[in-house]
């Protein structure tokens, strides 16, 4: 018997992303494209570690590698960049991609000082490009769940809040000398600021009093190496929210959030993996995720899935996915603006013992 030939129905083009930085984010995020989210395709890979990029490439079935992002951003077949290089190359990526027309998706920070971010910023308004940033907690089940009821108004007026992130460690922290100053801020409680931002959406942070040190790795300290902080915060509503961070959790990664308000509270983030419990004669436990990528897995990709349906839409000129009725969701540019402007300030309050006006940081 022959083969019957069919003509399967033609769909829709797949979005082509390019990933620019292959380290350990960026190959988790070129996994969930090539793997995971069924319309875009991973067309290319640069990294200055050429190895890098073609040791991913290879694993990933990506045809086109190169050791310089200008050629991805050079491609005429690619319609949008993932950036997941080191923070201090985001802002100066990002005004490339927009100049090429690519649509950008970034990971935190977008920048490390408000002036170069709102330089890239201001060529993706004049681009027309579409942005966003990788505050992936917004995707995860228990947070939209909670900002849906939020946005209902099941905590009433938010009075109090609080976010945390807690890194899974084990009592002490490799290579934390090689760990850039205020990482703690602008790479880890940028999260938590945006979460808190979300979760108290329409109003702005007034003020932040930060307090840090190094209580995992002492001795760093006078190297200025930070590992712990907490962070109070003033909103313009007269909500006060606290956000803490530490960089060794014995017990695995932990990812809360709370808003307390004048109807009741609600809360987000889970401390296990799985919702199975064992009672033995050594007392109750259960499994808990040890990396961002098992904690969050589904929430990096869906993401990623939000970004490539948007580059289709504008790309095709078909509607634009349509946004939940209840609240908004892709974090953009004016989130991306926001959250730093706090980190920022916090890294002034620790400066000077203080607290700290946020809208002094941001009108730099």
């Amino acid at each position: 018997m022959a083969y019957i030939t069919q003509n399967p129905t033609a769909g829709p083009v797949p979005v082509r992303i390019g990933l620019i930085g292959s380290g350990w984010m960026g190959a988790f995020h070129a996994e969930s494209i090539a793997r995971r989210v069924p319309s875009a395709d991973l067309a290319a890979i640069a990294d200055p570690n050429l190895e890098s990029a073609q040791n991913l490439a290879l694993e990933l079935g990506t045809a086109k590698v190169t050791a310089s992002a200008d050629d991805i951003l050079a491609d005429p077949e690619i319609d949008a960049v993932i950036i997941a290089s080191p923070a201090r190359f985001h802002s100066s990526l990002i005004a490339q991609a927009a100049a090429a027309g690519k649509h950008v998706f970034c990971e935190k920070p977008a920048g490390q000082t408000l002036a170069e971010l709102d330089a890239a910023l201001a060529a993706v308004d004049e681009a027309g490009i579409l942005f966003q940033i990788g505050f992936n907690r917004r995707y995860a089940d228990d947070f939209k769940a909670a900002k849906k009821d939020l946005a209902a108004g099941t905590a009433g007026t938010p009075q109090l809040l609080r976010s945390l992130t807690r890194d899974p460690g084990t009592g002490s922290i490799p290579n934390a000398a090689r760990v850039p100053a205020w990482t703690i801020f602008l790479e880890t409680l940028i999260h938590d600021f945006d979460t808190l931002n979300w979760f108290n959406e329409g109003a702005e942070a007034v003020e932040v009093y930060a307090v840090a040190d190094a209580l995992v790795e002492p001795s760093l300290r006078d190297q200025g190496f930070l590992d712990t902080a907490v962070v109070t915060i003033r909103y313009s509503n007269g909500a006060v929210a606290v956000a803490e961070a530490n960089f060794s959790a014995l017990y695995g990664y932990d990812v809360r959030g709370e808003v307390f308000g004048s109807k009741g509270m609600v809360q987000a983030g889970r401390s296990t993996e799985t919702a199975a419990r064992r009672y033995t004669a050594e007392g109750l436990s259960a499994d808990t995720p040890r990396l961002n990528v098992e904690l969050f897995r589904q929430a990096y990709t869906d993401e990623l899935a939000d970004f490539a349906a948007a580059v289709r839409a504008k790309r095709d000129g078909v509607p634009s996915p349509s946004p939940s009725p209840d609240f908004t969701l892709t974090p953009g540019a004016a989130d991306a603006r926001r959250a730093l402007a706090m980190a920022l300030a916090c890294i002034e309050s620790v400066k000077r013992g203080a607290p700290v006006i946020v809208s002094e940081k941001a009108a730099l």
